[in-house]
C-alpha cells in the first residue's frame, strides 16, 4: 500500500459576508470524485466551511420527503444550510432545533443559479452541533484573524487563488477585512462576554 487515504479537506473559517460572495467554483483535476471548491475572494478555496453564529429559524421546505433549510446569523450576515435524507445527522439537529441557538457548523459550500441568473451560495452541513456563548466569540475572533491573514496575502504573486479571485470577483479584499473588524468589536458590545464560560 502507498500509504495515499483520502482526507479530508481544512474547513475554512469564513465570515457570511465573505461566504456569500464565493459564487465561483472549481476543481482541480478531471477525476470524477476530485474534490469541488469555493473561491473565497480574499483568495483561498474552500472546499468545507466551518461556520458559527445564531440559528434563528429552521423550516422544512421538502415536497416529497423531509428536506430542511436553516438560517444562521453571524456578525457579519448570514448563512443558508440544507439537509436531507443525504446528511441525516444534519437534517435531524435542524428538526429537533429550538431556535434562537448558538450552533457550529462544518459544511461543504453550494451554489445554485436563480432563474434570474444571480448565484445563490449555501452550506450542505455535514454536522450541526450546539455550543455556547464563549465558543461563538472564540470563532468570530479566530474568523477574524483568518480573514485578516488572506488578505494580507491576497497581493503576493505566489498566491494562484488570489490571482483567480482578483480574475473572477470585482470584490476589494479589503471590504472583508473591514467586515471583520466590525465583527470583533461587536463582540465588545455584547454582555455576553460578562457572562461566565462554560
Amino acid at each position: 500500500m502507498s500509504g495515499e487515504y483520502p482526507t479530508r479537506e481544512v474547513a475554512r473559517r469564513v465570515f457570511a459576508r465573505e461566504f456569500n460572495e464565493a459564487s465561483h467554483t472549481f476543481k482541480e483535476s478531471d477525476e470524477e470524485r476530485a474534490p469541488l471548491y469555493a473561491l473565497l475572494p480574499t483568495g483561498e478555496r474552500a472546499n468545507r466551511a466551518f461556520l458559527v453564529g445564531t440559528l434563528t429559524e429552521t423550516e422544512d421546505v421538502g415536497e416529497d420527503s423531509e428536506y430542511w433549510r436553516g438560517r444562521i446569523v453571524d456578525p457579519t450576515g448570514t448563512f443558508y444550510v440544507y439537509a436531507g435524507q443525504y446528511q441525516p445527522e444534519a437534517a435531524s439537529a435542524l428538526r429537533d432545533a429550538e431556535p434562537p441557538a448558538y450552533v457550529a457548523v462544518v459544511g461543504k459550500p453550494r451554489t445554485f443559479e436563480t432563474d434570474d441568473g444571480r448565484t445563490n451560495v449555501s452550506v450542505r452541513p455535514e454536522s450541526i452541533t450546539t455550543v455556547d456563548a464563549g465558543t461563538r466569540d472564540r470563532w468570530v475572533v479566530e474568523t477574524a484573524r483568518a480573514t485578516a491573514a488572506r488578505v494580507a496575502a491576497f497581493d503576493d504573486d505566489g498566491n494562484e487563488y488570489a490571482r483567480m479571485a482578483r480574475e473572477r470577483y470585482d470584490a476589494d479584499p479589503n471590504e472583508f477585512r473591514d467586515a471583520a473588524v466590525s465583527a470583533l468589536e461587536s463582540l465588545e458590545t455584547t454582555d455576553e462576554l460578562d457572562a461566565p464560560e462554560a
